[in-house]
């Protein structure tokens, strides 16, 4: 299908925007009664935005600093951030505190993904003519092999200090 003449194509954007809303309607899934979470959906969540963090860092940010002669992008060292307290998040037993840090950084997170001038429609632009095979690359990337989860105070203290270096804060589930 293609674009019509005015449109742009965009083949990065609506496969990793498609894929955010399938980790949406996980997470959702995951912890729709209130009492208890889902452990099945949620072990899908976690492999699935382990697996989407991939693709941002080994494929798609490595792809616009070359398509941009070396130069990074200017919001890669947020997303970068943001990426690292995200996958911090991931590793401790999911609680409505964990649930809500989550769900705070993605909801920032993916308006400078998803939103005009972002990463994604930036990756479109730069890639022009290689933008199917940024997408075939995107779309081969590997699953990601999630450990059990881990409660110990060391990751309860580094959680704290990467969501600050990130820009935000953890309350609940104190150390």
């Amino acid at each position: 299908m293609k674009p019509r003449e005015n449109e742009k194509a965009r083949p990065v954007t609506d496969f990793l925007m498609e894929d955010h809303r399938r980790l949406e309607t996980l997470l959702q899934s995951a912890v729709a009664h209130a009492d208890q979470v889902d452990q099945g959906a949620y072990t899908q969540f976690r492999a699935g935005l382990l697996r989407h963090i991939g693709m941002e860092e080994k494929i798609l940010l490595p792809a616009a600093k070359r398509l941009r002669g070396g130069e990074p992008l200017p919001i890669a060292s947020k997303l970068r951030l943001d990426h690292g307290a995200l996958g911090t998040l991931l590793i401790p037993t999911p609680t409505a505190a964990v649930i809500a840090s989550i769900r705070g950084i993605l909801k920032e997170h993916n308006i400078l993904e998803e939103g005009t001038g972002g990463l994604y429609e930036t990756c479109d632009e730069l890639a022009g003519s290689e933008a199917a095979q940024l997408l075939a690359k995107l779309q081969a990337a590997p699953e990601v092999a999630v450990l059990p989860h881990s409660d110990t105070p060391t990751v309860m203290n580094t959680l704290h200090r990467v969501l600050e270096r990130a820009g935000y804060t953890f309350h609940g589930d104190e150390i």
